[in-house]
This record gives structure tokens, sequence and C-alpha cells, in this order.
């Protein structure tokens, strides 16, 4: 069915007025969306001014050392040679295991290819005399 041309005109009317809303309403989006990030560098700039204050603050009154703190710090260093000296000593036996373990692999390898080499291939079966 061909349409009129006056039917034409109308859907493009309503066609431009949706644009338009649609145009007004991206507008006050985006002017909403400019405040609401106006805000957030203010309170951005606010928080880093903080961060600011709180690292002077630090620069100038460090905090106390106290003698339970450089004993914990002594307590894990112990702790911590301790723990390189039980993995030394594990990575030492399991290469002492591996080493067990592959010579004895290879001397069973090595007695059973002498074996094998010993007994002759083919060999003819004598029967024993009855007795």
């Amino acid at each position: 069915m061909a349409k009129k041309p006056g039917e034409l005109g109308k859907n493009a009317i309503e066609i431009n007025e949706l644009l338009i809303e649609n145009f007004a309403s991206l507008q006050k989006t985006m002017a909403n969306l400019a405040v609401k990030f106006n805000s957030l560098s203010d309170n951005i700039a606010k928080l880093l001014n903080l961060f600011e204050m709180s690292a002077r603050s630090f620069a100038e009154k460090p905090l106390p050392d106290t003698q339970k703190d450089k004993e914990f710090l002594d307590k894990i260093n112990i702790l911590l040679d301790q723990n390189k000296t039980i993995a030394k000593g594990l990575t030492l036996m399991e290469e002492k295991m591996r080493e067990r373990v592959v010579g004895s692999q290879t001397s069973f390898q090595e007695n059973y290819q002498q074996s094998q080499s010993s007994i002759p291939q083919n060999r003819e079966i004598k029967k024993l005399p009855r007795i």
C-alpha cells in the first residue's frame, strides 16, 4: 500500500518532536553529570588535602618504637632463619633420596641387562635319560 503524502509529513513531525525531546533530556542529563563531576572533584581535592595533613602529622611526630614491637620483629626474624634452615635440610634430604632411587633403578636395570645377556638365546633343551 502506498502512503499518502500527508501521512509521511505526520510521521516526520512526530520523529522530529521525539528527537527534540530526547535531545533536551540528554542536555539535562549532561548538565546533571557535569554538576556531579564538579562535586566529585571537590571531594577528591578535600581527601588529598586530608592525606597531606596526616602525612605532615606523621612526619612531625613519628610513632614511638616500643620494646614489644622490637621483640616481636626479632622473633619473626628468628622464625625466618629457622624456616630457611629447615628448607635447606629438606632439599638436601630430597636430593639424597633422589640419588638413591635413581641409583637403585640404574643398578637394577644394569643387573637385569647383565642377567639377560648371560642367558643363551635359542638354546636347545636336552632331555635327561630316565632312570
